[in-house]
């Protein structure tokens, strides 16, 4: 089984790319649990909660690529670099992982080949596929309260040095009325996440949309959301491409 979900393109002549970097909360035989509690992978530990949904509703909308993580964030970090001490993470919101714990040099790199490499190889190989005007959506999720601090954000895009596609999509969520926040709740600028490293390094625009996991919990609310958001993302594309 391979590392990723591939859902082709209906549409040959759509320019954009989905991303789901933290699909599932699946993980490949040999890992058991990574010695955690089965509950945790029903939380936002081990999976952006709905954002799966979300990413293969729009990619149906729009007729466009999408590649999706097969395996939880909790076996490797498909959205750090290869350098990030984060890449497999040993604690999680308080919960130490057991089997990443003591998780060396061998095993990182291990699961680096066998998990990370190919996620990003595919990317390559379908923005290659699109050509220059090739643009690129990554789908995650947050949770609707941090540390006790509510988060009254429905969505949120993220962005770094780059605002072709966000300005335009903060202009149309706020004409639609969606409560949205401007690198919040988490600010866009990671050096060597996915989009630093297929957007930003190859000139393309990009964005990295988070919305609020209460209002995608459910299959049902988050095709909902989709074909909510599918209206703005599709006048943001085409308020860019006038742009351009």
């Amino acid at each position: 089984m391979t590392a990723f979900e591939h859902v082709p393109a209906r549409d040959q002549a759509s320019g954009l790319l989905l991303l789901c970097d933290h699909a599932s909360a699946a993980l490949p035989q040999g890992y058991g649990r990574l010695g955690l509690d089965p509950a945790l992978f029903q939380t936002h530990i081990a999976s952006d909660i709905g954002a799966a949904t979300v990413t293969r509703a729009l990619a149906a909308r729009f007729g466009a690529a999408a590649l999706l993580g097969r395996w939880s964030r909790l076996l490797i970090d498909l959205n750090r670099g290869e350098d990030d001490p984060t890449l497999v993470m040993k604690l999680s919101d308080g919960s130490i992982i057991p089997g990443n714990r003591e998780a060396g040099p061998d095993e990182v790199a291990r699961r680096i080949r066998d998990f990370h490499a190919p996620y990003h190889d595919a990317i390559r190989a379908e923005l290659d596929r699109i050509g220059p005007n090739a643009a690129i959506i990554s789908i995650h999720s947050f949770t609707p309260a941090w540390r006790g601090h509510p988060r009254p954000w429905e969505v949120g895009v993220l962005w770094d040095k780059d605002r072709r596609l966000a300005g335009p999509l903060m202009s149309r969520l706020a004409q639609h009325a969606f409560v949205w926040g401007d690198n919040e709740p988490y600010h866009g600028a990671l050096e060597n996440d996915c989009l630093n490293r297929h957007g930003t390094r190859r000139g393309l625009p990009h964005v990295l949309v988070e919305i609020r996991q209460d209002l995608i919990g459910t299959d049902e609310l988050a095709e909902g959301f989709a074909h909510k958001l599918s209206f703005v993302l599709d006048a943001a594309l085409g308020d860019m491409a006038r742009l351009r």
